[in-house]
């Protein structure tokens, strides 16, 4: 198969994987929902969205700062009601820090728990509403552990909600502590939930995003729960250790509860107020006269940072999804962080990752123009079999696999090298799609964001030519006109694709293309002076 042959079938590959991304889209992405009447609890007996939210006007909203992010936190209920972190700008360059969680009328992303049960605190009469001595609560400089309680008291029990921020961690500590002095003994049933507003997932065919849920069990390492999901069911598993989250591009929040219990991890949905929320719920926690309990769980709110994920909880990680390429994503990201850490330049390192995968699959490229440069040179006796035989086509495929065992030809030696490569390049495109790490990184020049597409196409336009060029370089014609046509324009039609890729992927498909170029021509040379490679156009 000649290297046009096989751009066509490369060609074909990543067409239909962009097909298939943006069908993934279209039918497992949440839809828009039609306005029903809300339920006033779910089959657990606990709150849902709109009652959660029915008074938190009542209480004051109070903020708590490390060095990587600020937490607004009202007193009613004591959730999470924004996050802004504060090493990530919303936009480029604009120096405003992105925000995560945030409830405002057009649109709700909160954080709540609580404490639900026979002696809960939160009941469908309204929420805890706490006590704490100060509106702003900041680590200081040399302090690396911020511990904020919230307290409430009711009928001789004392309860007290604790915030944990240490200093470069995006995951909260938040706490119950409980100190029982009714003189009887109490039982409470501890709760989170990740509240959002029903949303479809974002994205193009290009960069496809997904916006919606997402948990961990002990039967499932990882599982999206989409905001379709929810309508159409509710989530319900009973497991030990496990979390849950909400995922958008780049970023998460999750709830990680202690993982020494059982948990019922659910989702529920107010069609009213158009929410949906995925959350656990804890084991009954009995706690007798004159005893003091404590219930702990996490909170991460923040970017997609895969090895402090997973520190705070088994698979977490896995939010950064990769898909089934994952196998091959891994190590791919790996290499890119270490040459980034050399580099100082993630554009730099893109490069370096192409030169690493590209000297890895030489060998394969070698046999590919190897087996290029024998078919080639077997043009004229297959031109005289089509000749000889006419139309008898059983005679000329039995003749032409006699003459491709004579001089030990593979026909598919051109072809399998592209099929072997196109899950690195899959791997490779989930690598820079989902990492954050790239999210508005230089390059150099009008490069300013190798996540976002090149402003002015200048990379798109470079890889296209370079396209054109390794097309213009295989001296055999394709025999089928209409396949003719079809080659003629596909560096064009490869090129309008990548006009709206993000940059640093361009960046390695035209580093690829010129590395390509060059292993070519020195395996070609290579090939002239042993006789193989015929140069004849």
């Amino acid at each position: 198969m000649d290297s046009r042959r096989s751009l066509l079938v490369l060609a074909l590959l990543f067409i239909s994987f962009l097909v298939y991304q943006q069908w993934q889209v279209d039918y497992h992405s949440p839809k828009p929902v039609a306005t029903e009447q809300a339920q006033t609890s779910n089959s657990q007996g606990e709150l849902t969205a709109n009652s959660d939210l029915a008074n938190l006007a009542q209480g004051k909203v109070i903020t708590l700062e490390n060095d990587v992010f600020r937490l607004k936190v009202n007193t009613l209920g004591g959730d999470v009601v924004r996050s802004e972190l504060l090493k990530y700008d919303a936009e480029l360059d604009s120096h405003t820090p992105f925000v995560l969680l945030n409830d405002t009328p057009e649109h709700i992303y909160i954080a709540q728990s609580g404490l639900v049960g026979k002696n809960g605190i939160d009941t469908k009469a309204g929420r805890a509403n706490y006590q704490v001595e100060g509106d702003t609560f900041k680590l200081a400089d040399g302090q690396n552990e911020l511990v904020v309680p919230l307290v409430f008291e009711k009928d001789g029990v004392t309860y007290r909600k604790i915030f944990v921020l240490k200093r470069g961690e995006y995951d909260v500590a938040v706490n119950f502590e409980i100190a029982n002095q009714s003189g009887q003994a109490i039982e409470v049933e501890p709760y989170a939930k990740l509240t959002h507003t029903l949303v479809e997932s974002s994205g193009s065919m290009a960069m496809p995003t997904y916006t919606g849920g997402a948990y961990s069990s002990s039967e499932t390492n990882y599982k999206k729960y989409s905001f379709q999901d929810m309508e159409e069911k509710d989530l319900s598993i009973q497991t030990k250790a496990g979390w849950v989250a909400v995922l958008q591009h780049y970023f998460v929040s999750a709830w990680i509860p202690n993982q020494d219990s059982t948990h019922l991890l659910y989702t529920s949905t107010d069609k009213a107020r158009n929410l949906g929320a995925i959350g656990y719920r804890g084991p009954v926690v009995d706690i007798p006269a004159g005893a003091t309990e404590t219930i702990t769980s996490k909170l991460w709110t923040g970017p997609k940072l895969q090895n402090q994920m997973a520190e705070v909880a088994n698979h977490l990680d896995l939010t950064v999804d990769y898909g089934w390429a994952w196998f091959i994503a891994k190590p791919l990201f790996w290499l890119l962080t270490h040459i980034h850490d050399l580099v100082k330049n993630w554009g730099l390192a893109i490069i370096g990752v192409t030169l690493v995968v590209k000297g890895l699959l030489y060998p394969l490229t070698k046999a590919q123009y190897t087996s290029m440069a024998k078919m080639r040179m077997l043009q004229p006796k297959i031109q005289e079999m089509r000749e000889r035989y006419g139309e008898d086509r059983q005679r000329m495929s039995q003749e032409m696999m006699k003459l491709y065992k004579e001089e030990k030809v593979n026909p598919l030696g051109g072809c399998l090298p592209i099929l072997l490569q196109m899950p690195i390049f899959i791997a490779l495109y989930w690598t820079f799609m989902e990492a954050v790490e790239l999210r508005h990184a230089p390059f150099f020049g009008w490069i300013q964001d190798l996540s976002a597409q090149d402003p002015y196409f200048i990379l798109p336009i470079l890889m296209g030519g370079s396209m054109f060029l390794l097309q213009k370089m295989s001296p055999t014609p394709v025999a089928d006109p209409m396949q003719q046509k079809i080659m003629t324009f596909m560096p064009l039609i490869f090129m309008v694709f990548f006009l709206f890729f993000p940059a640093g992927l361009v960046l390695y498909w035209l580093v690829s293309n010129l590395i390509t170029i060059a292993q070519q021509q020195w395996i070609y040379r290579g090939l002239e002076k042993k006789g193989l490679h015929s140069r004849k156009k």
